[in-house]
């Protein structure tokens, strides 16, 4: 890897049109619906009066698999979704025309043998030229350390508080959820397929992290938003486990003057998935 050819990697800027019914998709793909009369399940899955849930934007705007391109020179097969990043500057609209741009913005030497991260940076727009979000995606090339130059590393996310939770909200994953999301953004088989789980080392599909992040949000939404996700501003995390479908996700919250540190694991496992969680809340 060329920390050159990657800091300069030209995205084409992705220009689409999302429908409520993509906006439906993402909210069940993230557990929405599990209470079908619930008004604040219906607001997002039910085209009257609908809102987007505001973690959507990571699946919009999306430039595709781009390191796995052979002139980008990563060991492709050994990345990793470190942190995800989101800033919120406007409610997400249900519908309507998207534009994303991508950029990178960061790339990170650890070392020889310890890897290097690479932080791809998004806008997303909307029709109207008005900003919607700023994504922020930290990729983990675990073969690819011992570059010739390195940038200096952004602002580290902080790890949660060791005293006793402020707040907690336990969701249960869907069984079929990531047969659902993939169909959302990544439609990688190790989501779908129990032979390519197999081979990567998992006893079965694993829950892309990005959903296990969606559902984390409406964990925050509920219980420090009091079911209002138009005050979240902003979600950041790392990833530290995958989710297997099914397992219940628990979320606890720390309360901050601006919003909630967070931190998430399985309840089924006793494993953190989520760490150095930080959600950004408008009072």
């Amino acid at each position: 890897m060329d920390y050159n050819t990657i800091k300069n990697w030209s995205f084409p800027v992705i220009d689409r049109t999302h429908t409520k019914k993509d906006s439906i998709l993402y909210a069940l793909g993230i557990g929405f619906g599990q209470e079908p009369t619930n008004p604040d399940h219906l607001k997002y899955v039910y085209e009257q009066h609908m809102q987007a849930f505001p973690t959507m934007a990571v699946v919009l705007g999306y430039p595709g698999f781009w390191m796995k391109d052979p002139k980008a020179g990563v060991n492709w097969v050994k990345l990793v979704h470190g942190e995800q990043r989101l800033t919120i500057h406007r409610p997400l609209p249900p519908e309507g025309r998207i534009v994303g741009r991508s950029h990178i913005s960061h790339v990170i030497d650890k070392g020889a043998d310890k890897g290097a991260l690479v932080i791809t940076e998004r806008t997303l727009h909307d029709g109207d030229g008005h900003h919607i979000a700023t994504i922020a995606q930290t990729t983990f090339c675990r073969g690819d350390g011992g570059l010739a130059q390195s940038d200096a590393s952004p602002e580290q996310l902080v790890a949660t508080p060791e005293r006793a939770p402020d707040l907690t909200c336990a969701l249960p994953t869907l069984p079929q959820a990531a047969l659902i999301y993939r169909l959302c953004a990544d439609d990688n088989p190790l989501h779908a397929d129990p032979a390519v789980s197999s081979a990567a080392g998992y006893p079965r599909p694993i829950l892309h992290g990005l959903c296990t992040y969606g559902v984390a949000a409406r964990a925050i939404v509920q219980a420090a938003c009091a079911g209002d996700a138009t005050r979240l501003t902003s979600l950041n995390t790392r990833f530290s486990s995958p989710v297997y479908p099914g397992e219940t996700l628990v979320v606890d919250m720390w309360r901050t003057p601006d919003g909630v540190q967070f931190r998430a694991k399985v309840a089924e496992r006793d494993v953190v998935v989520l760490s150095h969680g930080f959600a950004g809340i408008q009072s």
